[in-house]
């Protein structure tokens, strides 16, 4: 009896593979093994800097945040212990686009904090 390698099944795999790894340059989009290595790295890139977005996007909201508290006389880290005091439930990605976009708001939100 003739062995049974079930062909559609490995096509498939590796046609996903291929898939994955359109656009990459090089024997990396088109030979199975390389694109196979390719696109395992990538994925694990993308796993990895999923995480690392949301410690870039705060880092940026504390510098928007204490950019704006420092033209107002006091800095990021006396403005959040203050707010964390006075229970004001905001957190820094809306307290980051008050100051970017609504300046008069983040305004009397520091006030308030600082009283």
């Amino acid at each position: 009896m003739p062995r049974s390698v079930n062909a559609v099944a490995s096509r498939k795999r590796r046609k996903k593979i291929l898939k994955l790894a359109k656009g990459y340059f090089g024997a990396r989009k088109n030979v199975y093994t390389v694109a196979k290595n390719a696109v395992e790295k990538a994925l694990q890139y993308a796993y990895r800097d999923r995480r690392n977005k949301k410690r870039a996007f705060r880092r940026l909201w504390i510098a928007r945040i204490n950019a704006a508290a420092r033209l107002h006389g006091t800095t990021y880290s006396k403005l959040m212990h203050n707010i964390n005091q006075k229970n004001i439930k905001l957190n820094r990605k809306v307290l980051a686009d008050l100051a970017l976009n609504h300046p008069d708001t983040f305004k009397a939100v520091l006030e308030e904090a600082m009283k």
